[in-house]
């Protein structure tokens, strides 16, 4: 498996997650667009787009950060234009960027809302609408293009709205998109599948939202960026339309120890904090 000369599109990407898949894709020698808003440090949450790029570059890729506030159409057009004039196409789009606001319906006022689903539905949405022209020739050209989109399985119980119901909606939008992509360009190539943590993944947003506790019952991002490796490399015309969890898609390729994963080392997989909107019938490895 390499992503080897490849160009990987990936929204938000200054921290967290997103960053940690443009590292495992970079250490094989991709190339890297970072399109965020992050551009100044900031004392709570560490991480802009140059410190990403500085990251990627280190680890072997080639980085372009771009200052792109995903809600903005004209931003995203030009940065996903800036990245496919750059490195001369576009092969994977990962959305990544997403906000997240867990509060019930009368807690959550429509600026909440709006931001919510302009990031996460609408933006994952608009970034696939510039980034597939792209993704149809890297397809035609090159034998496969992708979509991964960190969004969860569509599991329709109440028990997933009900405490916040316009974040579920937001999320659910992203895996929206999954589902309907998947069957739109299987013809041409493109893969479209969302990826999902098992259990809580210890990002700095997480750790400002939770502190250590939560921290500490949490996996590092590692294993998404992982899990995200083993999917990019699938063949497209073969995989797609799947709802992917971390865990289950290592597990597949032979892994069976997990605890390199953990936050705080030491920590047993029992006390790992679940994430929201798993099934029920998922595998336990536990």
């Amino acid at each position: 498996m390499s992503l080897k000369g490849k160009t990987l599109f990936i929204t938000g990407g200054s921290r967290g997650i997103g960053l940690a898949i443009a590292v495992r894709a970079a250490r094989d020698g991709a190339n890297v667009a970072i399109a965020a808003k992050t551009a100044e440090p900031n004392a709570k949450l560490p991480g802009t787009i140059y410190s990403a790029a500085a990251d990627i570059e280190q680890a072997g890729g080639r980085a372009l950060p771009i200052v792109c506030d995903l809600r903005d159409e004209a931003q995203l057009a030009a940065a996903v234009e800036k990245t496919a004039s750059t490195f001369g196409g576009i092969d994977i789009l990962v959305n990544n960027a997403s906000a997240i606001s867990l509060t019930g319906t009368l807690a959550t006022d429509m600026k909440k809302y709006d931001l919510m689903n302009g990031i996460n539905a609408r933006g994952t949405y608009m970034a696939g609408r510039y980034c597939i022209p792209h993704l149809k020739e890297a397809a035609r050209e090159r034998g496969g293009a992708h979509i991964l989109t960190l969004s969860p399985p569509l599991d329709m119980r109440a028990k997933w709205f009900a405490p916040h119901v316009a974040y579920s909606i937001a999320k659910y939008g992203m895996s929206l998109c999954t589902l309907g992509w998947a069957e739109e360009f299987r013809k041409d190539g493109i893969a479209a599948n969302s990826l999902w943590p098992r259990t809580a993944v210890a990002t700095a947003a997480l750790k400002l939202a939770g502190g250590d506790p939560v921290v500490r019952a949490s996996r590092k991002p590692e294993i998404m960026a992982d899990a995200a490796y083993v999917i990019l490399n699938k063949p497209s015309r073969e995989f797609t339309g799947q709802f992917c969890i971390d865990d289950v898609v290592l597990h597949g390729e032979g892994m069976r120890d997990f605890s390199m994963y953990a936050a705080v080392p030491g920590t047993p997989e029992s006390a790992l904090a679940p994430d929201f909107f798993l099934p029920d019938d998922l595998p336990k490895f536990r």
